[in-house]
């Protein structure tokens, strides 16, 4: 008898040890949060937006400035946000007066003067800083995922800024920071960075990129 209640507390205890096996072998999913929809950034408003509202979107993260030979950009990034935006892209400007001094403005006065010179009507962010120690969260994520790939020389704009940084710092472009306005950061619909665009890039070049995602 006290052979039968033993086989039978050691199947038991076989199923027991066959079931929490069974479970701990098991593949456990975890969701990465390493994408843009962990940040959260203010408008020109100083109210925070949570940019996991733009789950699912196509975005351009770009620093800007109001004063800069690169201003008219405005205009090809608002004919970007036209051509696409009913197919789920946005531009999300971030203006930023850390390259000579060329957003001084208020959030309300570069806001004023975006719609009112280059009639921008896609969302734009308080000003921010992208380098240094007080850099955006957001904009060091970014430089982590996509960093400098140099300017293209062949563009006067490119060999003069890639001259003059040159002359500050030889090893320059080995710096992910951001080297000037109008960079801008392609995001896919998961929020995942596909590239960075220096700011003598072709417009024509973005607007292939975003095609080849949406």
């Amino acid at each position: 008898m006290k052979h039968v209640k033993f086989l039978v507390l050691a199947a038991a205890a076989l199923i027991v040890f066959g079931a929490c096996k069974t479970k701990a072998e098991a593949p456990v999913e975890t969701a990465s949060n390493d994408n843009i929809y962990q940040f959260t950034v203010l408008d020109g408003g100083a109210n925070p937006v949570n940019l996991a509202d733009y789950s699912g979107k196509v975005l351009l993260v770009v620093n800007t400035a109001t004063e800069c030979g690169f201003t008219p950009q405005y205009t090809d990034l608002q004919q970007l946000y036209q051509s696409y935006s009913v197919r789920g892209f946005e531009v999300l400007d971030f203006p930023c007066n850390q390259f000579g001094a060329q957003a001084p403005g208020s959030n309300e006065e570069i806001h004023a003067f975006c719609t009112g010179t280059y009639n921008t009507t896609f969302p734009q962010m308080a000003k921010i800083n992208v380098n240094g120690d007080s850099a955006d969260a957001l904009f060091v994520w970014l430089k982590r995922q996509a960093p400098f790939g140099g300017f293209d020389t062949t563009d006067p704009r490119g060999a003069y800024l890639d001259k003059m940084f040159r002359a500050q710092d030889s090893l320059y472009d080995r710096n992910p920071d951001i080297k000037w306005n109008f960079t801008k950061f392609l995001i896919d619909r998961e929020g995942n960075v596909v590239r960075r665009f220096e700011p003598t890039e072709p417009m024509s070049a973005i607007s292939e990129a975003i095609e080849a995602i949406l």
